[in-house]
């Protein structure tokens, strides 16, 4: 993670690191370019109404924002790649499992279900950062919510801002030998593909994407999550899913999951070198030892 001390310096990697000179950016958010200008130099700092137009158009976490954007600015490290921010000099790799055992029934008012109609513009666009992410996608999405609101969740920070998301889809039998076997790949999932995942034999849990601003929002949506899969100890179920960052990987494997295969390495849509590996399993063993 990098180390910012101001929002001048923020908005002038932004720009680097996504090719928009200070005009284009100054037109996204409807501000004159001079002002971008001014910013930049620290000259000024950015207005309150124009803090959630630059959290609207660039999915920068809105804490990140405020840390930065005041006259005493709180220092605060963010790294673009994985898109985290910390105030203080931490790794940005999610913590070791044993992590989300240490208070596994605390709760947040900011996890909640995903409301598709209000939340999708920020669904789509973070998916769109990384993702191809065409029409059927999105219409699953939607299913999925439908069928199982308990796992389709969203943090937001104390602002109310989106802050992160964690999207399963309950597959049939068929899309997951499919998925499993790379016959189909993820973006060609359908609302045909879900079901009511009580109705089959296992129950089918697809870890279509899950992501945080923080590692204290990534807790909070994977405990939520694990109170869930807490309550299926004595049901067959299987937790898969497509995972392509290293951290992840640590995490998958320390939670029960095993490999099923594995790609060489490649660059996402944002430019991003990941490694697609294919998990799957459960997290009966990793939750005996929790209370109920």
């Amino acid at each position: 993670m990098k180390r910012y001390d101001s929002i001048g310096e923020l908005i002038i990697d932004y720009r680097d690191i996504n090719g928009i000179s200070q005009t284009e950016f100054a037109e996204k958010i409807n501000v004159d370019t001079r002002t971008v200008q001014r910013w930049e130099r620290g000259v000024t700092l950015i207005k309150g109404d124009k803090e959630e137009d630059i959290v609207v158009e660039t999915l920068l976490p809105y804490q990140l924002i405020r840390n930065l954007n005041s006259e005493i600015a709180i220092p605060t490290y963010y790294d673009f790649k994985v898109r985290k921010y910390s105030t203080s000099e931490l790794s940005n790799d999610v913590p070791d499992a044993s992590w989300f055992k240490t208070e596994f029934n605390i709760t947040n008012k900011n996890v909640r279900e995903i409301d598709y109609n209000f939340d999708i513009k920020y669904l789509k666009r973070y998916l769109e950062f990384q993702k191809n992410v065409p029409k059927n996608i999105l219409q699953a999405i939607q299913k999925a919510i439908e069928i199982l609101p308990e796992l389709n969740l969203i943090v937001t920070d104390n602002s109310g801002y989106y802050s992160g998301h964690f999207i399963i889809f309950p597959l049939n039998l068929s899309a997951y030998e499919k998925l499993k076997n790379k016959e189909i790949n993820e973006e060609e999932i359908t609302v045909n593909d879900l079901v009511n995942y009580k109705t089959q034999d296992p129950f089918i849990f697809y870890n279509y994407d899950i992501t945080a601003d923080n590692n204290f929002n990534m807790y909070y949506l994977v405990n939520k999550s694990m109170r869930f899969f807490k309550k299926l100890k004595a049901v067959n179920y299987i937790y898969c899913g497509i995972v392509t960052r290293y951290d992840t990987f640590k995490l998958n494997e320390q939670l029960g999951s095993e490999i099923v295969w594995k790609e060489e390495p490649k660059l996402d849509k944002a430019k991003i070198k990941i490694y697609p590996r294919f998990y799957k399993g459960d997290f009966k063993k990793f939750l005996t030892d929790l209370d109920s």
